[in-house]
């Protein structure tokens, strides 16, 4: 069963990456992880990964964790976890797809908008 999984994850993680990839999204392939850790692109960087998980969720319909909640080393990445089937995945990356190649701008709190572009 240990074999079982390790393949299930390793799929998930190479339909994340590859599909990040082709949208535009630099990301590293983990060696060993339920989790991506993908670099927020460059021209989101200075929303920070709370603001730049925010957008993406608000226009891709994707939530991800922001990496500050895993230290302040993390913000400059959002931590995606591979929990998901593939086809849930393909969804996700569909709406990231979308986003990156689309309109980047999103309301934020105050109501004013931000444009990431």
């Amino acid at each position: 069963c240990v074999q079982k999984m390790r393949d299930l994850y390793r799929e998930r993680r190479d339909v994340l990456v590859k599909g990040l990839r082709q949208a535009g999204w630099d990301v590293p392939s983990p060696e060993g992880s339920m989790f991506v850790w993908a670099p927020i692109p460059e021209r989101f960087r200075e929303l920070g990964s709370v603001g730049f998980a925010k957008l993406l969720l608000a226009k891709a319909k994707v939530a991800v964790s922001p990496g500050i909640g895993f230290g302040e080393m993390g913000d400059g990445h959002v931590r995606i976890a591979l929990v998901e089937n593939t086809h849930r995945i393909r969804q996700g990356l569909r709406g990231i797809r979308s986003f990156l190649q689309g309109d980047n701008t999103a309301p934020i709190a105050d109501g004013a908008e931000v444009d990431a572009a």
